[in-house]
């Protein structure tokens, strides 16, 4: 997967998705016409696709407004039918209606411990690398909610997505950061929900402690399930969090006595565990064990360091460290597209698109 990094000068969701739709309307047209085709291999029909598509974009404006206005300036400039991008940008809400994969998707690892010392994070993206050829590390000033102050809001958020998403992984100059991985709930229905991407989107743009994220998020109706895992750079009683989200509610993992938090893409809440539906054959429960196994060895480290201990001695072979099998069909094709942690002090994405060996051997990408 190639890069591009930008900063959008554009303030305002009209200007800014305008912007957006018209620098990048070639690769937003390839990644929406990538995931219609992927939609319809998975065994659903483009008048499934929309009815999903449809509602969660009016779930988004009642939920986001400003959002919602983003995402039609940015249809509009790009030259895709509203409800094409409004599909991208539920794509795991249109996904929650299929049978889970028992392959890849993310492993998360932080270390939050309470004192003066920042919190250290850094996360996996696999997925199939032919729905994105090309990422956007962009940077970007957010919209104000609604009564924020000068000294409570956030002036700028840097984050990683694919071309036409609202969001994904990224951190906030007030030293938030927010990492993303699927789940799968028994109650996913897909229909009605606010997409789970425009949730990491607000929760960037709006907070500035764990706190903050957590109300964000508790708000939002969902019809898909995701772990947003927030960190924070202050010191606080809550520095870091997994937030578990399907519709049944919200759940919060905390970190451990130590500081330790790890989630890949399995529930790990009680109130959740009961409607689990990851297959067990998922490869989620390896590389949660792996992780966890390989976290003692992660903390206090450049995250070059950190991504080759995340590794540990498998090195390239290691769960969490996807390469594609050339004999599959290209939808069923993993790879680990991006390793990536935060820069709390800096407001920084750290990042290299490939695996964490890949990572460490050719050093990581910083921009913010």
């Amino acid at each position: 997967m190639d890069i591009i990094t930008t900063t959008v000068a554009g303030v305002g969701p009209r200007a800014r998705g305008t912007e957006i739709g018209a620098r990048f309307g070639a690769e937003i047209r390839e990644t929406v016409g990538g995931y219609l085709d992927f939609f319809g291999v998975r065994g659903l029909t483009e008048d499934r696709v929309r009815e999903i598509a449809d509602s969660c974009f009016d779930a988004l404006r009642a939920w986001a407004p400003h959002l919602a206005v983003e995402l039609e300036a940015t249809a509009l400039a790009a030259e895709v039918p509203l409800w094409q991008l409004a599909a991208l940008n539920a794509r795991t809400e249109v996904l929650a209606v299929v049978e889970p994969d028992a392959e890849g998707e993310c492993s998360t690892a932080v270390f939050a411990p309470r004192g003066p010392r920042l919190p250290e994070s850094i996360q996996t993206w696999d997925w199939h690398e032919y729905l994105c050829r090309a990422g956007l590390v962009m940077s970007y000033t957010p919209d104000a909610p609604a009564g924020a102050s000068a000294s409570t809001r956030v002036g700028r958020v840097t984050l990683f997505t694919e071309f036409g998403v609202l969001g994904k992984i990224g951190v906030n100059d007030a030293g938030v950061g927010v990492h993303f991985n699927i789940l799968h709930h028994a109650s996913d229905r897909g229909v009605g929900g606010v997409p789970v991407h425009a949730i990491a989107r607000r929760v960037l743009d709006e907070a500035t402690s764990v706190d903050a994220a957590e109300a964000i998020i508790a708000s939002a109706p969902a019809s898909a399930s995701t772990v947003l895992t927030v960190v924070a750079g202050a010191d606080a009683e809550h520095r870091a969090a997994c937030f578990e989200i399907s519709s049944d509610g919200l759940a919060a993992v905390r970190p451990d006595e130590q500081g330790w938090l790890a989630h890949t893409n399995n529930f790990l809440a009680p109130s959740q565990v009961p409607g689990e539906a990851t297959p067990d054959t998922s490869t989620t429960y390896a590389r949660f064990d792996h992780v966890v196994a390989q976290r003692p060895h992660m903390a206090g480290l450049p995250i070059e360091q950190r991504a080759r201990a995340m590794a540990g001695e498998a090195g390239a072979f290691a769960p969490i460290c996807f390469r594609p099998d050339p004999s599959e069909p290209l939808h069923e094709q993993w790879s680990t597209l991006l390793t990536v942690g935060f820069d709390l002090a800096a407001g920084r994405l750290e990042y290299y698109p490939g695996s964490p060996v890949a990572m460490a051997e050719h050093g990581a990408s910083r921009f913010g």
